[in-house]
């Protein structure tokens, strides 16, 4: 009998689907569902969601809410973590105030100025957590949804004994996205993706043993799947291999797209992945779910009925994998122990990984292409930089590394960098306990 704990249970959507599908599997239909948030409604909410999904299902399952940490980790065989460090009112600095030095961020949480400051605040959290499961659940495996996935995953690498792998559904969702481009079926796709989270790349992808790449490029030049995704496409166009994750993340995380306000309506705006004002409508919808969060969920349970159908996050799979059922491969976020050997030694990166009874088990992928090792390379030496300054709370080696962060670096010069740093060092000082000062 499993016990599989969740940090950060408010995340409603998240608990919801991954408690959905961990019960679809024999091997865990009667686990105990231990739920821990710090937002006792939020928690509330959430030992109600899970609780439907049990007695609609008719799983033997149970399900357990609580406020304290050790209480959800004692005994647990899996934790999975969906925390979020400070509320909208805290991170929306985090792109406000680069947008006021002319950077001109979308998301925001995963590298550049935006993600570095997530993770400042971030890290320390995450480190509690997993050394009280150093403590209370040693043999457990870490499944992390919080971004940013790298630094953090890299931090808790370098920092415990935690076995931790980060989960992103980009890979999986690209990989859906393009199988509808060329109009074949995904369970007839085959793929090696690799690199680092949000910019892994498909090394091969195959439909029915065959290179797929030549239909893709072909797929591309139809004005509707380009627009689908400008960006993406642009960088597939001259960088010869897709990228994960969405153009608006991706925008982020190079030169080529947002450093002046005409490239930004040109690659920026239009396309259909793109709303009008993408970063004022995020903002709008955090801002929304604060206010209305309860009653969305509460217009859920007055459905009449609830989808209980398995989808297809990796958590589920691996956790059933981990407890002794099948072995299960996905990407997941890892140390580079060689694994890709033109980036450096122990950094997060995200490559195929197997899951079994022995934990995770990541696959060699060797050497990735030139120009897509260069534009990983910076962001990794960026990362790596911002996590030796989390750990040390040294402030220069954060003003370093967002000295090296590609947009930043392209609208900027180094003393409107430190400008701006500085401010953001102000704004986060009281999210900020291991920087006993930010004079650098």
């Amino acid at each position: 009998m499993a016990k599989i704990a969740f940090i950060g249970a408010g995340s409603l959507g998240f608990t919801r689907a991954l408690v959905r599908d961990i019960l679809t599997f024999s091997l865990l239909e009667d686990s105990t569902i231990a739920l821990m948030d710090i937002n006792e409604d939020r928690l509330e909410f959430a030992r109600r969601a899970v609780e439907r999904i049990i007695n609609e299902g008719n799983y033997p399952a149970k399900v357990v809410a609580t406020l304290n940490r050790k209480e959800a980790l004692e005994g647990a065989d899996a934790v999975l973590c969906t925390i979020l460090s400070g509320d909208v009112s805290v991170w929306r600095h985090d792109i406000e105030i680069p947008m006021e030095f002319g950077v001109d961020t979308n998301v925001g949480d995963t590298r550049g100025p935006s993600g570095i400051f997530r993770a400042l605040r971030t890290i320390p959290d995450m480190l509690d957590i997993c050394r009280d499961m150093e403590k209370y659940c040693p043999d457990a495996i870490l499944l992390n949804y919080t971004n940013p996935m790298a630094m953090l995953c890299r931090a808790i690498e370098r920092e415990t004994s935690v076995q931790v792998t980060g989960l992103c559904h980009s890979v999986q969702g690209t990989a859906h996205m393009l199988a509808n481009w060329i109009g074949a079926p995904i369970e007839e796709i085959d793929y090696v993706c690799a690199g680092i989270n949000h910019q892994a790349w498909y090394l091969d992808y195959k439909w029915n043993g065959k290179d797929a790449y030549p239909m893709l490029r072909e797929a591309v030049k139809n004005p509707d799947i380009y627009n689908e995704e400008i960006v993406r496409n642009e960088m597939f166009i001259h960088l010869d291999y897709y990228v994960t994750e969405s153009s608006g993340h991706n925008s982020e995380y190079n030169w080529w797209f947002r450093k002046r306000p005409e490239l930004i309506e040109k690659y920026c705006t239009h396309g259909t992945g793109w709303n009008p004002g993408v970063y004022a409508y995020i903002l709008n919808e955090y801002l929304r779910r604060e206010d209305s969060w309860m009653q969305d969920v509460e217009d859920w349970f007055e459905q009449d009925e609830i989808d209980l159908n398995r989808g297809n996050e990796y958590a589920a799979y691996i956790i059933n994998a981990y407890m002794g059922g099948e072995p299960f491969e996905f990407n997941g976020n890892v140390p580079n122990t060689g694994l890709i050997t033109n980036l450096p030694q122990d950094v997060c990166v995200e490559v195929p990984v197997v899951a079994n009874r022995r934990g995770f088990n990541p696959i060699h992928v060797g050497e990735l292409p030139p120009q897509l090792a260069a534009l990983n390379n910076i962001s990794v030496a960026v990362e790596e930089m911002a996590v030796e300054g989390a750990l040390t709370g040294d402030p220069r080696l954060i003003f370093h590394a967002i000295c090296y962060d590609p947009l930043t670096a392209a609208v900027l010069s180094l003393e409107e960098i430190k400008n701006m740093v500085k401010a953001m060092f102000a704004q986060n000082r009281d999210y900020l306990p291991q920087f006993k000062s930010v004079e650098f």
